[in-house]
């Protein structure tokens, strides 16, 4: 199989570069390297075809799925606040990017397009474990766009053809994960911190609890859901987590513990757009996919800090 990963010199991207790989597949990338970089392909670069392009060209869309079997839909500008800050910017990326793929993908003849989706376009809905089928609720133009991809994938699916896969990602972790980011996910932040001596801020009581699931967990999902017969993955949404609830305080007190490492938190006001509570159902993914995650939450924790820090 021939596949593009956008955003590939991703976090996630990269280690689903590496899992596609490992499974004998011809490996394309499409990225912009405005957030990922190029140390985190630096293993496999002999072995891909590399684009620098940008989705929001439909051109460089075009030119990356010419030939490709399956499109993994990766590229997008993450973070809450940063859509916050920069909304335009994120439709941007994360909409208008999103329909170049499908159409490039359409006209090009691709046969599935498995795309990133979040977690956040459940808001602050009471109702824990969050099911693919609650009504959404976003908070934020992130979590709005990730949900206007969706919509999109699923029009083009139905009116079009195009086999269309949405995995709603819940908070991944894992090497390779950038903590220099001013956008940058808890778990980077700190470890970071940990390694460095500099006690990391939490936003809010740090009661507020995430879904936190390891990376290789997320490419084997995404893997599985490429190659899923049709009639149990096209036009369908699905949750990717362990199906868990960890606060923050909880993951830094055990990132402390396994480092052996004591250094007190700070902690600040809540940010805009953030949620209190989130869980997955993920036993859609399981019935449907046949998808389980391997490896737990402490194991992955345990792996992370064990990798080397995370490169530019």
């Amino acid at each position: 199989m021939r596949v593009l990963v956008t955003g590939g010199a991703g976090f996630i991207g990269s280690h689903l570069v590496e899992a596609s790989l490992a499974q004998g597949f011809e490996v394309r990338v499409l990225d912009s390297l405005v957030t990922g970089h190029l140390a985190n392909l630096a293993p496999f670069q002999k072995r891909i075809v590399l684009q620098k392009g940008d989705v929001r060209s439909l051109e460089d869309c075009d030119r990356a799925v010419r030939g490709c079997d399956t499109v993994f839909h990766l590229a997008a500008l993450p973070s809450v606040q940063r859509s916050v800050e920069d909304p335009s910017g994120s439709h941007a990326v994360n909409c208008t990017g999103t329909v170049n793929i499908l159409e490039s993908a359409r006209a090009r003849g691709v046969r599935r397009v498995v795309y990133a989706s979040s977690s956040s376009i459940y808001g602050d809905s009471p109702e824990l474990p969050k099911r693919e089928d609650q009504p959404p609720r976003p908070l934020s133009p992130y979590a709005a766009s990730k949900l206007a991809g969706e919509l999109y994938g699923r029009a083009f699916s139905a009116s079009m053809g195009l086999e269309f896969v949405a995995m709603r990602f819940f908070n991944i972790f894992g090497p390779r994960q950038d903590p220099d980011s001013p956008y940058a996910a808890v778990v980077p932040i700190f470890i970071h911190a940990l390694r460095t001596g500099k006690a990391p801020t939490i936003y809010g009581d740090g009661e507020q609890t995430r879904d936190f699931t390891y990376v290789t967990n997320v490419a084997e999902a995404l893997l599985v859901a490429a190659q899923a017969p049709a009639d149990k993955a096209s036009g369908k949404v699905f949750n990717v987590a362990c199906g868990g609830r960890t606060s923050l305080n909880t993951i830094y007190e055990t990132l402390q513990s396994l480092s052996g490492t004591r250094l007190p938190a700070v902690y600040a006001a809540a940010r805009t757009g953030d949620v209190r509570h989130s869980q997955a159902d993920i036993s859609a993914a399981k019935a449907a996919l046949g998808w389980t995650p391997r490896v737990g939450l402490e194991e992955g924790l345990r792996l992370t800090l064990a990798a080397p820090a995370a490169t530019a």
